[in-house]
């Protein structure tokens, strides 16, 4: 799941939102606005069950995916559009 929320300026709040243990172990969100940088972003656990990450980004297109454990890549079904290359953010 995908909140998002307008700043001041132009940023938006854009938090990346998974159940706690699906998929097992650590996942970070990873893509254009880190690099493509694994355990940038790493998501943390919540009392309500999930586990999320959130970030500010400028306005922009962005492409993204989850890294969890053991090499495990996920798209996420909200994203504005998922492709052959990950899933699409247009803020």
């Amino acid at each position: 799941m995908i909140k998002r929320s307008k700043l001041f300026g132009n940023k938006t709040r854009v938090t990346f939102c998974l159940p706690r243990n699906t998929p097992p172990g650590k996942v970070s969100v990873v893509g254009t606005f880190n690099d493509w940088e694994p355990g940038a972003h790493e998501l943390k656990d919540r009392r309500d069950g999930t586990r999320t990450i959130t970030l500010r980004l400028d306005p922009g297109h962005y492409r993204f995916r989850y890294l969890a454990t053991d090499d495990v890549w996920l798209d996420d079904d909200q994203a504005d559009a998922v492709g052959p290359h990950g899933s699409e953010l247009h803020l």
